[in-house]
């Protein structure tokens, strides 16, 4: 028992966020890798502000090759000049303790064998890809269908080089600990996987399906992501989440528009407490038609892009 579940809890810690596993999906046409790496970055950045605050808001990407350079000049005067750093989730950055968390949530009696889960034609696909994660089918048939897609996503990207330590996340809570600066979180980790635990069957059933891919058009896609996230392509990166969250109306309520639309409410309460702060979330948030500013707007409060 300590073996499947020792392995679990290794390939769950991977992931920083609920929303992580959203992103790793996200359809797109795929670009050569050398692109993507190439392209001068420069993640979009906005800034929101009154007569004694100001808010920066930057898009993440949570999961990233090593070799990835995301800083910029115009990033780099937000950081000094911000007082606190605040993430979506602050405890999100300890990967040992969010994948324990997540393990607390994910595991349920009585459920049936995760192969029986899926269409008859995804089956062979599914157990090529849980093969190739090197997770056994026992361990995930204990697990809820939400947390199985995934420890199994996580597993998938780690396998091609893109690492939750690699990730903007970790990055700036290290740059924030060493000045001493406070850091805060939007969520828990327990919300964010919250979040997916409290999905109907349906809707995380649809989102287990959608991880069973073909490794390499995954992969494909999801440099596409990160080619337009470092490009600070705002229009593409919508379009990748609105694909992917398109495939149930469940998911995007729960992952994207209701969380955007506290968020919008979080940030109109903190203009009344002066000083400046930087919030960085995933990208996807703060691109699309239901993005952070769109609900800022309809509260008449306008972000401005900075890069």
């Amino acid at each position: 028992m300590m073996r499947w579940w020792s392995s679990l809890r290794r390939a769950s810690a991977r992931l920083i966020s609920a929303a992580t596993a959203v992103s790793l999906a996200a359809c797109a046409t795929a670009q050569p890798r050398a692109e993507a790496e190439t392209a001068a970055a420069a993640p979009a950045l906005w800034k929101l502000s009154d007569a004694d605050t100001a808010i920066y808001l930057f898009g993440t990407i949570h999961i990233l090759p090593r070799d990835v350079e995301w800083r910029t000049a115009a990033l780099e005067r937000a950081i000094a000049q911000s007082d606190e750093l605040v993430l979506e989730t602050a405890t999100g950055t300890d990967l040992g303790k969010t994948g324990r968390t997540m393990m607390e949530m994910a595991l349920s009696p009585g459920l049936p064998p995760l192969m029986q889960r899926v269409p008859e034609e995804k089956r062979a696909a599914l157990a090529r890809l849980i093969e190739s994660a090197g997770i056994s089918g026992r361990a995930l048939d204990r697990m809820e269908t939400w947390a199985a897609a995934m420890s199994l996503f996580a597993s998938s990207f780690r396998s091609m080089g893109f690492e939750a330590e690699a990730g903007v996340e970790q990055g700036l809570a290290a740059q924030f600990r060493k000045a001493d600066k406070p850091m805060s979180g939007l969520e828990t980790v327990a919300q964010q996987f919250g979040f997916f635990d409290t999905l109907s069957e349906e809707s995380q059933r649809a989102f287990l399906v959608g991880s069973i891919d073909d490794p390499e058009k995954a992969k494909a896609q999801f440099e596409e992501m990160m080619k337009a996230w470092a490009a600070g392509d705002v229009e593409a990166i919508a379009r990748t989440f609105d694909s992917e969250t398109g495939l149930s109306p469940e998911l995007r309520a729960v992952l994207m528009t209701n969380r955007n639309r506290a968020w919008a409410d979080w940030l109109e309460a903190r203009l009344d407490t002066p000083g400046t702060v930087l919030v960085a979330v995933g990208a996807g948030h703060l691109a699309g038609r239901d993005s952070v500013q769109a609900m800022l707007e309809a509260k008449g409060l306008k972000a401005e892009r900075v890069q």
